[in-house]
């Protein structure tokens, strides 16, 4: 491909980003496709010659497109949104043309220092405390395996990654059992084990309760083991319950224990004041984390990690060998030792786009319709006499199920059947939750473009969808 043909060919693309945007909600959330549907389609074998790009692009929306679940869809309300924005794409198309590998500062020194004021811009935003360091990475379940990796050198003197374990450390962590499943996978691959994972009990609320955390602290001390990190959450996977912030980091401060904050999805709601009670004692934490890929309208992947203490995130992770080195490592920060991987991708860019195209204020009025949106369902919910909440709203996203007059035993089976039949019609995808072992209908509202209409017609539907399932044999 010459760069005329290039030119061609990306003007054709725009045009059918700018058409796919514009009509996204034409498209069935989520795709009608069995397992290999998609792959039968492809050619066994790679081909031996060139392709006309017309070709390879008229493939991609032939057999790529009608296999994708459109996660830009204002009518997708499962797990957490994979947001983004029209200046976030502009930034990310910018990324892969200058192809830059932000290792270090002198592989691409306007990458670096972006990053290095894309921090102190979101600290300022969502006023974090102003001893907090920030580095970007690729996502929250990195950026807490760093957190639990550092409070385990910290602890150790930095001896395991030079020696290994010697069999005494008796590591252990603590989590409330909302937590998300990236701390199980942390603590397996810190080398600390699943076993030592203490699962703390959560309140009516899902949030995890200071007494029975302390309580199990108290415990390990006493029989020789070593607390070594707590993982809370400004906004649990399941329900985005608050855990207390204030309460834990005393706790952490008490037992010299490292306080780690999993704000991935609900941090972005700290831009507004209102919500910055959720964070109250944050200042007392050792490292914070929250994903602008999630609800800053900011392409996959860009997760804000924030330390107190970025020396000893730094020697946790440096490594100098001769072919890095450059003559100005004492003035600079290079991010290769601010985390696992060497290669870095330039992720400050888009974001820098993102914040000056929207603004703060930009930013804020559109996190203070979602979380009114929220409220508003809650209302709904709590008004009608056949559905009932199963979890508190503090944000937008809510749990509740269908609970007619039938045997609880029934409910299960009967909400599930609810769920598949409302994604199957493509009109809306959701998912769901357990909570107290009871299967929950879980919408979440956070898509770039929602509106209150998607959110009255996902509630009119699944309304309609529960009286249809009530009166069958399902």
């Amino acid at each position: 491909m010459d760069n005329e043909s290039f030119r061609r060919h990306a003007h054709s693309l725009v045009d059918w980003m700018a058409d796919y945007l514009q009509n996204v909600e034409e498209y069935s959330v989520l795709p009608d496709v069995k397992p290999g549907d998609i792959k039968k389609q492809f050619p066994k074998l790679p081909p031996e010659q060139s392709e006309h790009f017309e070709a390879i692009f008229a493939d991609f929306k032939q057999q790529i497109v009608p296999g994708m679940t459109h996660w830009e869809s204002p009518n997708f309300m499962a797990y957490f949104p994979g947001n983004k924005s029209m200046p976030s794409i502009l930034g990310e198309m910018l990324t892969a043309t200058l192809g830059a590998q932000c290792m270090i500062w002198l592989t691409s020194p306007a990458a670096a220092e972006l990053e290095e004021q894309m921090m102190e811009w979101m600290k300022e935003m969502l006023a974090l405390p102003k001893h907090f360091t920030g580095v970007i990475q690729d996502t929250a379940s990195t950026a807490t395996l760093c957190a639990i990796l550092t409070a385990r050198e910290k602890a150790s003197g930095y001896k395991v990654n030079e020696e290994g374990f010697s069999g005494a450390e008796k590591y252990i962590v603590y989590a409330s059992n909302q937590i998300h499943s990236s701390i199980d996978k942390a603590v397996k691959i810190a080398g600390i084990g699943s076993n030592n994972l203490r699962k703390v009990n959560v309140d009516d609320a899902f949030a995890l309760d200071p007494a029975h955390l302390e309580a199990l602290i108290k415990e390990d001390i006493a029989e020789g083991r070593k607390p070594l990190c707590v993982v809370s959450a400004i906004g649990t996977t399941s329900t985005t319950a608050i855990d207390p912030i204030m309460a834990i980091s005393k706790i952490c401060q008490k037992y010299d224990i490292w306080h780690h904050i999993d704000a991935a999805y609900a941090g972005t709601a700290l831009v507004l004041p209102e919500m910055r009670w959720m964070a109250e004692g944050v200042e007392l934490a050792d490292s914070f984390v929250f994903n602008p890929h999630k609800w800053m309208f900011t392409n996959f992947d860009c997760t804000a990690y924030y330390v107190k203490d970025p020396r000893a995130l730094i020697n946790t992770f440096a490594i100098s060998p001769d072919y890095l080195k450059t003559s100005v490592d004492d003035e600079v920060k290079n991010y290769r030792d601010w985390g696992v991987p060497l290669g870095r991708r330039f992720r400050a860019l888009k974001l820098w786009f993102v914040i000056r195209e929207m603004g703060v204020e930009g930013i804020q009025a559109k996190i203070r319709k979602h979380i009114a949106l929220g409220q508003w369902l809650k209302t709904e919910i709590e008004k009608h006499p056949d559905f009932e909440l199963l979890a508190p709203v503090p944000l937008n996203t809510l749990c509740f199920r269908f609970a007619p007059n039938i045997s609880e035993d029934k409910l299960d089976g009967l909400n599930e059947e609810i769920m598949n039949r409302v994604n199957a019609t493509g009109k809306l995808f959701f998912a769901q939750t357990k909570l107290n072992n009871k299967f929950s209908l879980r919408l979440a509202f956070g898509n770039t473009n929602l509106e209150a209409k998607h959110v009255e017609n996902a509630w009119a539907l699944i309304q309609e969808k529960a009286k249809e399932v009530l009166a069958s044999d399902f």
